[in-house]
Parts: structure tokens; C-alpha cells; sequence
């Protein structure tokens, strides 16, 4: 449903996309997973045919996204990163603006967002301006699809709402998903790469991995021990400091670590740390996250640059 084949754009002297290619297939939850800055905006616009690429081309069900972005429009349900309905309509009114854009009407289309919709209709005289983070979500959702697309294309649709709005989003996506609607969003959140089918890791402009969030922790060939004390910001500067240390990152309470050639046991970290006078240590190997993927990744991009 999406082709895009050595996508290259460039802000003056900043490359934001490096010959990116992707497939994502029909009925697919695809997932662009990436930092503030890797490019996933960049590319979900050019998707939108609301930029020009420098070079490469890009499709969406068929359709060249430069040649045909008029059909593409029609097609494709799009959902910004900034909440971008009209601050001063309601959210009645903000829906039927759109339907009525799409030469459609929200009682035609309303079977497709009636389990997101029926959580914002109380609210449905409110201005959309005036909505919590997580009711600007739900009815940037619902106008994205008052035209029934075939494809969703979300960029950072979860950024700056709560945990709960999060969870109920992604529960909102897998239904949608059963309903043959091809979605692909962007996050920075790695935690929400395991809920999708598939997924692009993407830094700096450049695609790291693609495959399963399952085969991508399964591929990668090194040992992670976490760790943590009462003094974590002591307790990572003194692990980067330990001899056999090739990359420690804070990562919730924790700290990951990864030693030189996977040479290093629990043990010794544990005795390492107790000399160092760190209380209450907890010390232990744990199965690699997307997460520790990325960051790996991330520095072997770097240093062969």
C-alpha cells in the first residue's frame, strides 16, 4: 500500500531523509520509530504530498505522491504531529467541516469512528480548543477518518498525553486495523514499537533496521544487565568508569549496560559497585529491549561516520 524508494530531502545544509526505502503492505500497523530530529516528519509529509522530495519516489496504493497527490488526498487520512482542527469550532462542527470537505457526511461514515467518537460526543458542543490533550486526540482520530481512507498515516499521534490516553489510542488502532485500514504512524516512544506488526528504526534520516519488534530484539547478539542503587547519577558515572564498560544509558530506574565483547558477569558488577559504597544494588542480565537495539545501533551509526 505505501512504496517509497530512495526518498532523499535536504533543509539547506541538513539531509533530514537519506535514500530511504520502505514497503509497508495492505492491512499493516506499521511503525516509524525514531528521536525528535530522526527524519519521521520529514517523510510523512512527503507521504502527504505536502513536500517535494529531492530525489526517489514514493507511492500510496498505487499512486505516485508528486503526479496523482490530488487522488492520494482522497484516499489517505492524515492526523499532524500539532493538533491542527480549528481551535474555535466545536467538535461537532470541526467534524462536519471535514465530512462536508470530503463531499461526505458524519451519519454516512459514522459506523467507522462510532467506538471513538461516542467518547468525545458529550462534549460535542465544547470548542475543540478547550479539549484535554487526550479528547484533541480522539477527534483529530475521528476527522481523519470521516472519509473512510484506505490508509492512516499518523505522525506522533500519542506525544504530550497521558499514559492512560496512550493505551486507549493504540486499543483504537488495532480495531481500526480490522477494519482493512493500512496505518502507519511515528512515535519516539519505543515502548509502542512492540505493538505494531512491523517497524523502521530511523536516525539521523537514515533506516537502521526494518523488520518484526520480535525479530529485531532476537537479531541483536549482545548481553544487557541493568542495574540500579539509592545514587543512580553516581551509580552510572561509576559504571562508565569501570573497565570492561562499553556503553551504560539511563533508562527509567534502571541503568543498561553492556560490556566489552559481553565480558562481564552480574557478579562483578556487583562487587564492583558494593566497593564503591553503593546501597541497596540490584544487579542482573534481562533480555534486550527495542530500545537497547536502538541505542546500539544508534552508536555504531556514529562511529562509522
Amino acid at each position: 500500500m505505501i512504496e517509497i524508494s530512495q526518498i532523499s530531502k535536504s533543509y539547506e545544509d541538513v539531509q533530514a531523509l537519506k535514500e530511504i526505502t520502505l514497503q509497508v503492505n495492505e492491512g499493516e500497523l506499521f511503525g516509524l520509530i525514531g528521536p525528535d530530529g530522526a527524519g519521521k516528519t520529514t517523510l510523512m509529509r512527503i507521504l502527504m504530498t505536502l513536500l517535494l522530495p529531492d530525489t526517489g519516489e514514493a507511492k500510496m496504493n498505487g499512486f505516485d505522491v508528486i503526479k496523482d497527490f490530488k487522488k492520494i488526498r482522497h484516499i489517505v487520512g492524515y492526523m499532524p504531529g500539532r493538533f491542527s482542527l480549528y481551535q474555535d469550532l466545536s467538535v461537532e462542527e470541526n467534524l462536519n467541516f471535514f465530512a462536508t470537505v470530503f463531499g461526505t457526511t458524519v451519519e454516512k461514515n459514522y459506523d467507522l469512528i462510532r467506538d471513538i467518537y461516542y467518547q468525545i460526543e458529550p462534549f460535542k458542543t465544547r470548542r475543540a480548543g478547550k479539549l484535554s490533550g487526550g479528547m484533541k486526540q480522539k477527534l483529530a482520530l475521528s476527522c481523519a477518518l470521516i472519509h473512510k481512507p484506505k490508509i492512516l498515516v499518523l505522525d506522533e499521534p500519542t506525544t504530550g498525553v497521558d499514559a492512560v490516553s496512550r493505551k486507549e489510542f493504540w486499543e483504537m488502532l488495532k480495531k481500526l486495523q480490522k477494519k482493512e485500514i493500512t496505518i502507519l504512524v511515528s512515535t519516539p516512544y519505543m515502548d509502542e514499537a512492540t505493538l505494531c506488526d512491523r517497524v523502521a528504526l530511523i536516525q539521523k534520516g537514515k533506516i537502521l533496521d526494518v523488520d518484526s519488534p520480535r525479530r529485531i530484539t532476537e537479531k541483536f547478539p549482545r548481553k544487557i544487565i541493568r542495574a540500579r542503587s539509592d545514587e543512580m547519577y553516581r551509580l552510572i558515572n561509576d559504571l562508565r568508569a569501570f573497565k570492561k564498560a562499553e556503553s551504560v544509558f539511563a533508562f527509567g530506574q534502571y541503568a543498561h549496560f553492556t560490556g566489552i565483547e559481553d565480558n562481564v558477569e552480574t557478579t562483578e558488577l556487583d562487587i564492583y559497585l558494593e566497593k564503591l559504597n553503593h546501597k541497596n544494588v540490584l544487579v542482573e542480565e534481562i533480555p534486550p529491549g527495542i530500545e537497547d537495539v536502538f541505542m546500539s545501533m544508534q552508536e555504531q551509526a556514529v562511529s562509522s561516520e
